[in-house]
């Protein structure tokens, strides 16, 4: 998803483009498989408003709906002077080993990843940055929110609670929540991974860019075993 979601994430940016206003959160909905073709984007406004705004995207690719996402904006203010978090900072990237995800899974999108991981990181729980060179547009225009969205769906496969050649995990949505602007080509994931009794599991992450703590993502997943 997390390269359709970018796509989704630049439509919503730079739709109607309000500068008084900052993109804090988008939900995706993920409707269906997203196949390798080209997507149709088409954007709305919801919820019109001086002080808060609500955008929705659908994403079809085929002609087939394939992701629905809802945005909000949120009026820009100086509260530099309350600004805080209790969340602590990742080490740097250079602090952590690259991690080769490759064998765990295999993949176009995934070779086009440099990780590096935290050798702490254990099943359900682990620290991480991604970063990837791919460009989302080739005029490079990409607004600095959705490079960021672009890779964070990637946080389902980087605290695996079992194994994915023996579980099956999808996340049926993601919503991001951010309360800073991200900057920077990394993104640092904090991330635990929560399976309850019945079939469904939670991947919660902290999100970073180096600079600390930006937000949070919620990925909701439906479990079961191959086979």
């Amino acid at each position: 998803m997390a390269p359709v979601g970018g796509l989704v994430t630049q439509a919503l940016d730079t739709h109607q483009p309000r500068p008084e206003l900052q993109l804090a959160r988008v939900n995706f909905e993920i409707l269906g498989r997203l196949r390798r073709a080209p997507t149709e984007l088409a954007v709305a406004v919801v919820r019109p408003g001086r002080t808060i705004e609500l955008l929705q995207a659908v994403a079809r690719i085929e002609g087939r709906e394939v992701i629905r996402a809802n945005a909000w904006r949120l009026l820009r203010g100086d509260t530099s002077a309350v600004a805080a978090t209790d969340d602590p900072p990742l080490p740097a990237p250079d602090e952590f080993p690259v991690w080769d995800s490759t064998a765990l899974w295999p993949g176009g999108y995934i070779n086009s990843l440099l990780i590096r991981r935290d050798p702490a990181s254990r099943a359900g729980r682990g620290r991480c940055w991604v970063r990837s060179d791919s460009q989302l547009l080739a005029d490079g225009s990409t607004t600095p929110t959705a490079h960021f969205v672009r890779l964070v769906d990637t946080a389902n496969g980087v605290a695996t609670r079992v194994p994915p050649s023996e579980w099956l995990f999808p996340n049926t949505d993601l919503t991001v929540h951010l309360y800073r602007n991200p900057v920077g080509d990394w993104v640092g994931f904090d991330t635990s991974v929560n399976f309850g009794p019945s079939g469904v599991g939670l991947t919660s992450s902290i999100l970073h860019d180096e600079q600390g703590p930006v937000g949070r993502a919620e990925q909701i997943l439906t479990v079961r075993p191959r086979g």
